[in-house]
């Protein structure tokens, strides 16, 4: 018997889930089952499939206040905060509002002589491989133009959070997504490396760590089958010398903290200007040190547990080494006394160089680096020197120069005076280690679908 698929709580180590994976003959089956029904899920009318995805999504909504309970066992976020309807909730709404001219024919020519245009045609079944720390935020941002533009959806969720797959498609299913359309799977490695290698799906979208994309593509290496992938980051923040500098701490320092650090596009490295570096620590130092780490459950809570104790002892492993060789900490334990196993206190770290991995390694964790710099180019430079490209934020109140290290930054998307956020008309997207491919936006639609030519001559 295969071994099941657990969901250790990072509250109290407890099991809060178990799943039996499926064997490979029944995935194989499930998906079968899924091409099958993609063929009538596509002749489908545009509309209705819209406002069939749209009243799944309202149907999660309305299990927002369980979600937020459950996500806090799972994943460790303070219920404070809430589920993550809000950014669904946008996302959906803005892809549907595209939808029709993102898939709408390119007309070339309708004459008396020809008839030439560009379609765009669903790949048939996609796979959504989805990670632990945004569930729903992640997943959707495939999902929903998958279905919108005809495709079926199979979806792999993230042993941590494996209530999220099952939320998910009593969601779109009580909306009218037929099940066979829209399927949440349970599958071990294994048997995912082997549907993908057999040439199973149309596309494959991956959102986790670097080893995990690196095994994505090797299952999908002479299939042909198109892999997109978001993986690590180590996204950097630049404050300029004519920053808002309260804004600046504000915000940066929240995108390094917020859901302990577990963000794909949290900040990880800062780097300011020598005019403001003294003031800027000092205020980064006194925000952090009014956080409450505890029971992700409790409402005070404003910092939980990581996911997983292996997870906090990794970035316990970074701090360690960069104290070692040189770094200094900032943030007294003794205001944290609730430390240890998946419970990691917070930390701000300066003495810092790129030659210690707390600068280096992703580190996914609630911990920064803050590095002083004397201009733009050094700015830029240690920026740029980072295996990983998601995104940069830069601040500055003259969008001409952020324009100019904009243009220089190696990076999937550069913000100005804000960090952490995903606009759904922009396409998410990195470079580098990050992954490659896009999702979100009209570029999402023209991923999730493939090109088809009409070149009719009329004799």
């Amino acid at each position: 018997m295969a071994r099941t698929i657990q969901c250790i709580s990072p509250i109290d180590g407890s099991v809060y889930a178990e799943r039996e994976p499926l064997s490979l003959a029944a995935a194989t089956a499930a998906v079968a089952e899924a091409a099958a029904a993609q063929r009538a899920w596509e002749a489908t009318p545009l509309q209705s499939r819209i406002e069939r995805v749209l009243a799944g999504v309202k149907a999660l909504g309305d299990m927002n206040a369980e979600i937020a309970t459950e996500l806090a066992w799972q994943m460790g976020r303070p219920v404070r905060y809430g589920g993550e309807f809000s950014g669904v909730n946008e996302r959906a709404n803005y892809m549907a509002s595209i939808a029709e001219a993102a898939l709408a024919p390119i007309e070339i020519e309708n004459s008396a002589a020809f008839i030439r245009r560009i379609e765009r045609k669903p790949l048939g079944v996609v796979l959504v491989v989805a990670p632990w720390n945004y569930p729903y935020l992640t997943a959707i941002n495939t999902i929903l133009p998958a279905l919108i533009a005809g495709n079926a959806v199979v979806l792999k969720h993230s042993s941590q959070t494996l209530l999220a797959g099952d939320r998910l498609a009593s969601a779109f299913h009580a909306g009218g997504v037929p099940p066979a359309v829209f399927q949440n799977l349970v599958l071990d490695h294994a048997t995912t490396a082997s549907l993908i290698g057999s040439k199973s799906f149309g596309f494959v979208n991956f959102t986790g760590s670097v080893a995990g994309g690196k095994a994505m593509e090797e299952a999908a290496a002479g299939t042909f089958t198109a892999v997109g992938t978001e993986l690590g980051g180590k996204d950097p923040g630049y404050v300029m010398d004519d920053a808002n500098l309260d804004a600046a701490v504000d915000t940066l320092v929240d995108g390094a903290m917020y859901n302990a650090g577990q963000c794909c596009c949290g900040i990880e490295r800062i780097y300011v200007c020598e005019k403001y570096f003294d003031e800027f620590v000092a205020k980064a130092v006194a925000i952090v040190e009014q956080y409450k780490l505890g029971n992700p459950l409790h409402q005070d809570t404003t910092l939980g547990p990581m996911a997983n104790v292996r997870f906090a002892d990794q970035v316990r492993s970074q701090i360690a080494d960069a104290l070692a060789d040189g770094a200094k900490a900032l943030i007294d334990p003794a205001l944290f006394p609730n430390d240890g196993g998946a419970y990691l206190m917070p930390q701000i770290l300066v003495n810092v160089t790129h030659n210690m991995r707390i600068m280096r390694e992703e580190s996914f964790g609630p911990v920064v680096g803050i590095m002083k710099v004397k201009d733009d180019d050094e700015a830029i430079a240690l920026m740029n020197d980072s295996d990983f490209g998601l995104t940069a934020s830069l601040w500055t109140n003259d969008s001409a120069r952020a324009e100019r290290v904009a243009q220089r930054l190696q990076t999937g998307t550069v913000f100005m005076n804000r960090c952490d956020y995903l606009d759904p008309a922009l396409c998410w997207t990195g470079c580098k280690d990050t992954g490659r491919g896009g999702s979100l936006s009209v570029i999402a639609f023209h991923n999730l679908t493939r090109p088809m030519s009409f070149h009719f001559k009329k004799l």
